[in-house]
């Protein structure tokens, strides 16, 4: 049994902040690569940002000196700190992570999604 609960997402003016998080838990031998999607209404998801087990990060260009992605080994959990929301980054956020149970067998897990609107 591994899920993954995303918290954090909400309502905010453009220019504002959201740290949305992703907690996993469950029988988990180890957490590999972890990454945010989002998904707009009538759009394809995306990927927004990852980060590797060493700790390494990509991003998408769009935004590229705007969001964050960090993890907490010990607490099992991803963040995302998003700046200067804009209000094309409303969507539905989901955390992905690539995880190892107990038996060694590696899968990708999804979260349930956490809204995040911006206003204008």
């Amino acid at each position: 049994q591994v899920q993954l609960v995303e918290s954090g997402g909400g309502l905010v003016q453009a220019g504002g902040s959201l740290r949305p998080s992703c907690a996993a838990s469950g029988s988990i031998l180890s957490i590999n690569s972890l990454g945010w999607y989002r998904q707009a209404p009538g759009k394809q998801r995306e990927l927004v940002a990852y980060i590797t087990s060493g700790g390494s990060t990509n991003y998408a260009d769009s935004v590229k000196g705007r969001f964050t992605i960090s993890r907490d080994n010990a607490k099992r959990t991803v963040y995302l700190q998003m700046n200067s929301l804009k209000s094309e980054d409303t969507a539905v956020y989901y955390c992905n992570a690539a995880i190892t149970g107990l038996r060694g067998v590696t899968y990708a897990y999804w979260g349930q999604g956490t809204q995040v609107t911006v206003s204008s």
